[in-house]
């Protein structure tokens, strides 16, 4: 038994943060419907585990009967701009009228109030306005964005399922449902307590950007280029780590070096270790942090294992690869051990637009004469069906 089993989830569809959350809805057990429009060309690479219908929602007869499943639903995912549900007459007055116990989540970039709630955006917009993108970047250099992953999928997508779940377990106190308003830019800026905190605090965080212990600025925190052209991350932070890292690279017999939190001497250090991680490989410098506490690992890329190597090669053990000694396509997270996550298969699933239409409305009590006069009227499109 799957956690969210009895969970019944309406996704509309739309870009990388709803079908992320639906992804993870989906993983953990839930069924997650996506309303597609008919003949979409959609490819959405997050709809593993999920099941799509394809309505036209400019025909009243999709919108009743879009109305009519919502009252089976626990959840909508609403990932369109402020006032477009309610242009559809679906807006979260009306769908808890319907149905008092909907869990209404909305994905937005600015929120659904305000004079930026219509604006345009993505995840650069939004870690822009949210305070974190001025703060990421190498000192001296304009800010720098990682891909799409902070806005779009942790303060959106993650932050959502987060509000959902939480609704979802104060209904089984309350009975209610609620609207969960998870907007981007909020989400990031709440990932960003920590640092935040420390900047106002005045504790070891500079206003400079990259200058400091996490943003690039100190040498035990840091990614270095190795012999072959390959990379090894450092994030010897504590100072018994520090010593580990030190050790590895040759240094603890030295006595000349600075203390590690002396930050004027950052960038002589820094210098210093770019030099020693140039003379080996980094399958070599995996040899010889592995099984220390130097905090040193190699840069893998999802695909990848470490070539050549096999961890704790002195075992007598089967020698196999483990996460996170490589670099495995992504699976859920986190791990539960009474009631995990569905298997996700290494290949990507794509959805194509109505590919279960005449599926869902079968489940969901339809009979077949009903279901064949919302296909000839429009209401429905079956990628199934040989007449469409």
């Amino acid at each position: 038994m799957l956690p969210l089993n009895d969970v019944t989830v309406f996704e509309m569809a739309g870009l990388a943060p709803a079908p992320f959350a639906g992804m993870i809805l989906a993983d953990f057990g839930a069924k997650v419907i996506r309303v597609d429009r008919p003949n979409s060309t959609h490819v959405d690479l997050l709809s593993r585990n999920k099941q799509s219908i394809a309505l036209d929602m400019k025909n009243p007869a999709s919108i009743q009967l879009f109305k009519s499943l919502i009252t089976k639903a626990d959840i909508l995912l609403d990932p369109f701009r402020p006032g477009v549900m309610e242009k559809l007459g679906l807006g979260p007055s009306v769908l808890l009228e319907i149905n008092p116990t909907l869990i209404f989540a909305r994905l937005s970039g600015y929120g659904q109030t305000g004079s930026s709630s219509m604006a345009a955006g993505h995840d650069i917009n939004y870690l822009a306005i949210s305070g974190v993108l001025e703060m990421l970047g190498r000192k001296g250099e304009a800010p720098a964005f990682p891909m799409n992953l902070l806005a779009d999928f942790a303060g959106g997508g993650l932050m959502c399922v987060m509000g959902i779940l939480i609704a979802l377990y104060e209904r089984s106190r309350s009975g209610k449902g609620q609207i969960v308003d998870a907007n981007l830019t909020s989400g990031t800026a709440y990932l960003n307590s920590f640092p935040y905190l420390m900047r106002q605090q005045g504790l070891i965080w500079s206003d400079e950007r990259g200058s400091n212990m996490l943003d690039s600025g100190a040498h035990f925190y840091e990614v270095y280029k190795t012999k072959d052209d390959r990379y090894m991350a450092v994030g010897a932070i504590e100072p018994q780590f520090y010593a580990e890292l030190l050790h590895g690279l040759g240094l603890d017999k030295q006595s000349d070096l600075p203390g590690q939190l002396e930050t004027e001497h950052w960038p002589s250090m820094k210098a210093r270790f770019t030099e020693i991680f140039a003379t080996k490989t980094q399958l070599e410098w995996t040899q010889i942090f592995d099984g220390t506490d130097a905090c040193v690992t190699p840069v893998l890329s999802t695909e990848e294992s470490i070539p050549g190597y096999t961890p704790n090669s002195h075992s007598s053990e089967p020698k196999q690869h483990y996460w996170p000694r490589q670099a495995l396509p992504p699976h859920p997270a986190p791990l539960l051990s009474r009631t995990p996550a569905r298997f996700v298969s290494d290949k990507p699933t794509l959805l194509q637009g109505g590919a279960h239409s005449v599926q869902i409305l079968s489940d969901f009590g339809l009979t077949s004469k009903e279901i064949e006069s919302l296909i000839h009227t429009g209401a429905i499109y079956d990628i199934s069906n040989s007449n469409l």
